[in-house]
């Protein structure tokens, strides 16, 4: 096959172990899907919400590189668009000939589209739900204010005085804009066989993100009594930064522990209804005769917490569940050793390189931090210079915080420049309890952690590094970089 087609299918909030090979939600037709792919079990975002790792998703550079350091449509924003010069790997298929295609959720950047980008666009939003708003104006408090009273929590609800109350489940009955999204890229997936072109297809879904709505006839496929509550559930988080446990004593612990399970069920059964309208793609794709070939990507943007350490949602905590997210890569006739899962840490920023050769186009791989998965998917090979780590950036959401991460095979490390910090030893606690920061024995293996974490801070001119007094709280500097 030269010069595939290439269908993208992005979720939204969707952690990985929500898919094979854990499959915690029923999703059949991405488990059919998996054993024709090769899925990347250790990929992460590079920030723990939508703006900036979409942002990396297209540009395959990190937020300090593209300038999308926090969500773009409210008054909080750090910025609003990419720092002047970033171009899209879309750009490059485009003037190789490419006809691009998107579908659903941008989320990228402030004030422009997809179709300011070389997309043709169809339905095209930015938020993710009605509920995650563009910010409030005083008027708007307002007027809540003259409706919003103190009333009774109902179930699955979160009340917050002076704010309007949080509802985190419920059920989806009329079609939604998922719905319509996933029924556009059916249609056009059809005419899309009498293209004469090779075409890039985005098709961005909000789902499964909060709050958890999906149809009946899917919660109906879960049982309450066989949902279990995380292991990490009963975590007092002690040990851990304090807004970790302000999250959860002011906000989450209102829900029962049946509530929990209750909102559990009903996000893998939203991560289902994801699957099905993969499934309706997929089919659509095969239809039209063009399954041989299209390269198609299933993944999220970042994940969600469902109840790890009692949390929900995304946002400041450093745990894997934020981060890790959901990568499978069909690519007819060219996947070596079809049904794998590779173990590589890999990083939503790889896709753009990987996509770049698929279809036969030249760039300069330093233009990009992402690397190609090329060789992992035809060659069943790792390059001997990849990664043994991977690293975070997460500047807050609409509250600022500075967090750098670092994972390896052994150790996670989190930089907290609002807090104290965390260490955890991902061998013996892979549900992140421990927290050994502060013990000193383990004094030596942070600093190493350190001086990696900054060594690829300057590698993409991630910048909190101001070493006045009261600002250079790291334990180890960036003074380490130079080690």
């Amino acid at each position: 096959m030269s010069r595939p087609n290439i269908l993208i299918v992005m979720t939204d909030q969707q952690r990985a172990d929500s898919c094979p090979p854990w499959s915690r939600a029923k999703m059949p037709n991405l488990e059919k899907f998996a054993k024709e792919s090769v899925g990347f079990s250790r990929t992460y975002c590079p920030s723990p919400h939508c703006c900036p790792t979409r942002a990396s998703f297209f540009t395959s550079l990190y937020p300090s590189e593209h300038g999308i350091k926090n969500n773009v449509l409210n008054r909080q924003r750090l910025a609003a668009s990419f720092k002047e010069g970033v171009t899209l790997w879309s750009d490059k298929l485009v003037e190789a000939g490419y006809e691009l295609y998107h579908t659903g959720k941008w989320h990228a950047c402030k004030g422009k589209d997809p179709q300011d980008f070389g997309w043709q666009q169809g339905t095209c939003f930015q938020l993710g739900t009605t509920t995650e708003q563009n910010g409030k104006s005083w008027s708007d408090y307002r007027e809540m204010a003259k409706t919003e009273g103190d009333a009774e929590r109902n179930e699955g609800e979160i009340v917050r005085p002076g704010y309007p109350n949080w509802q985190t489940y419920g059920v989806q009955t009329e079609p939604d804009v998922d719905d319509k999204c996933a029924a556009e890229a059916v249609e056009r997936i059809h005419d899309l066989s009498s293209s004469q072109s090779p075409w890039c297809y985005f098709v961005g879904l909000i789902g499964p993100h909060d709050p958890y709505v999906p149809p009946q006839e899917l919660l109906d496929q879960y049982e309450l009594s066989d949902v279990e509550l995380p292991p990490s559930y009963q975590d007092d988080l002690v040990d851990k930064p304090n807004v970790y446990r302000r999250l959860r004593s002011q906000i989450w612990d209102q829900l029962s522990e049946d509530e929990t399970r209750e909102c559990m069920r009903h996000y893998w059964a939203y991560c289902t209804k994801m699957d099905q309208l993969f499934g309706n793609i997929l089919r659509a794709l095969d239809a039209s005769g063009q399954k041989e070939d299209t390269l198609v990507v299933f993944c999220s943007d970042h994940g969600d917490y469902v109840a790890d350490h009692g949390l929900w949602c995304k946002g400041i905590a450093s745990f894997d569940s934020a981060y890790r997210v959901p990568l499978f890569i069909r690519y007819p006739e060219r996947i070596k050793d079809e049904g794998r899962v590779e173990n590589a840490f890999v990083s939503l920023c790889d896709l753009g390189p990987t996509f770049l050769d698929a279809a036969e186009v030249s760039y300069d791989a330093e233009q990009y931090t992402g690397k190609s998965l090329t060789s992992f998917l035809v060659e069943n090979s790792r390059p001997s210079d990849w990664r043994d780590s991977i690293c975070f950036q997460c500047d807050g959401v609409e509250l600022y915080y500075t967090q750098r991460v670092i994972t390896t095979d052994k150790w996670k490390y989190a930089y907290n420049g609002f807090d104290f910090d965390e260490l955890y030893d991902l061998e013996n606690d892979p549900h992140e309890m421990t927290n050994l920061s502060e013990k000193a024995e383990y004094a030596e293996m942070k600093q190493s952690l350190a001086k990696e974490m900054w060594k690829f801070a300057r590698s993409v001119d991630d910048t909190p590094i101001n070493p006045y007094i009261t600002v250079g709280l790291a334990p180890y500097g960036p003074m380490g970089a130079f080690d």
